[in-house]
């Protein structure tokens, strides 16, 4: 990374340092692909959506209850916390329950805990029915953060997961759906949790619910995220981790395997990326300041990071960013320029040029008539 540019070059404004690029450290060894029993699935790095691994990714299928991961997000995103009373309606729902009784009073948030610790179709139909009145409604609104999310493959009928004629998702939809919820540090915070409690309002008690996440005890990193069964879909899993900064969303559909499919997938996930480090701090050049005296630049000397695919590596180009002159007054310990660091055009880590010292504003030049005041002053 260390590169010393003379003060000729430093001169070209905006100057890229002729083609430039990271070796960066040895990479991580690449293992084969993961053989896994899952129908559909996919591996992505969360923050940058790139896909490291997909098995019919594009596939649409069943999903079940890990379409609570939309209804709990879109609960979590209501303002206030409302309390809600349970009623009759909101419990007219088969399958898994968190055990709310009509006349149940919770708040709001809560309901997101039953939704994504013990899959509570329960929670999932009475936060719907509080949200927008009926789950017909709350179900646009499902469909419509789809659309805004990009997730082209996707359709819900029911905020449950319980199975519908036009209910489906596919691996790597469910893949970004599960990076943008766990940006929700209140989703993140619950999914990521082995148990819960929940203080009920009326009758007041509190109930502790156990996440049916397995993988949170199993998977070393582990930070989420949901489960879901049913006969037609199978079972589904979206799983997220983290390890040395770098944060996966795994996914699989109808995987008879799944808990050993994602600690596969997330393995191979991990194995396919890489931190680089960026040290600038041998950097060194001179500006000239405009009206006299020049400037000592160095890299600032703290190390930068970045973190990209392996295959990605040796494609990152870097580029030195610096006007021609500078005008006075320049301070030491201004930064003057940077260092930039590209992939595919996009910036993924950038280091400061700092001044090594200090230029101050030249002596202004008196006007002749100035001059001549003081002379005739005796002001020298």
């Amino acid at each position: 990374m260390k590169k010393r540019v003379t003060a000729f070059l430093a001169a070209m404004l905006l100057l890229p340092l002729p083609q430039a690029t990271i070796q960066g450290e040895e990479a991580l060894l690449q293992k084969e692909a993961p053989s896994v029993s899952a129908e559909c699935a996919a591996v992505i790095h969360m923050d940058s959506g790139e896909v490291l691994f997909e098995k019919n990714g594009d596939r649409q299928h069943a999903m079940a209850s890990t379409t609570k991961i939309m209804t709990a997000l879109l609960t979590l995103e209501q303002a206030g916390n409302p309390e809600v009373e349970i009623t009759r309606e909101m419990v007219m729902v088969e399958g898994t329950s968190m055990g709310l009784r009509e006349g149940d009073r919770l708040h709001l948030q809560d309901l997101a805990v039953g939704m994504l610790t013990v899959s509570g179709n329960d929670a999932a139909n009475s936060a719907a029915i509080a949200i927008d009145g009926s789950t017909q409604k709350f179900v646009e609104r499902m469909n419509s953060r789809a659309q805004e999310l990009g997730l082209q493959n996707t359709h819900f009928d029911t905020p449950s997961g319980l199975d519908g004629e036009t209910h489906y998702s596919t691996a790597l939809d469910m893949a970004k759906l599960g990076a943008a919820a766990m940006s929700n540090p209140d989703f993140a915070q619950i999914a990521g949790s082995q148990s819960r409690k929940v203080t009920f309002l009326s009758p007041e008690k509190t109930v502790t619910y156990q996440n049916h996440n397995k993988l949170l005890k199993r998977y070393e990193g582990c930070t989420g995220v949901k489960t879901g069964f049913t006969k037609k879909a199978g079972r589904c899993l979206v799983s997220s981790a983290e390890r040395d900064g770098v944060r996966l969303v795994a996914v699989t559909l109808n995987a008879p395997d799944d808990w050993n499919d994602h600690e596969k997938l997330l393995d191979y996930g991990f194995s396919r990326m890489t931190t680089l480090e960026f040290d600038d701090s041998g950097y060194t050049c001179q500006l000239p300041v405009a009206g006299g005296g020049e400037v000592v630049v160095c890299g600032d000397a703290e190390i930068h990071t970045a973190v990209l695919p392996v295959t990605k590596e040796g494609a990152v180009v870097r580029q030195v960013e610096l006007s021609r002159f500078l005008y006075a007054p320049v301070a030491k310990g201004e930064k003057v320029g940077q260092v930039r660091y590209l992939l595919a055009g996009e910036t993924v880590a950038e280091v400061p040029l700092i001044a090594q010292n200090t230029v101050s504003l030249p002596p202004k030049k008196k006007s002749w008539w100035e001059s001549l005041l003081d002379f005739l002053c005796g002001r020298g």
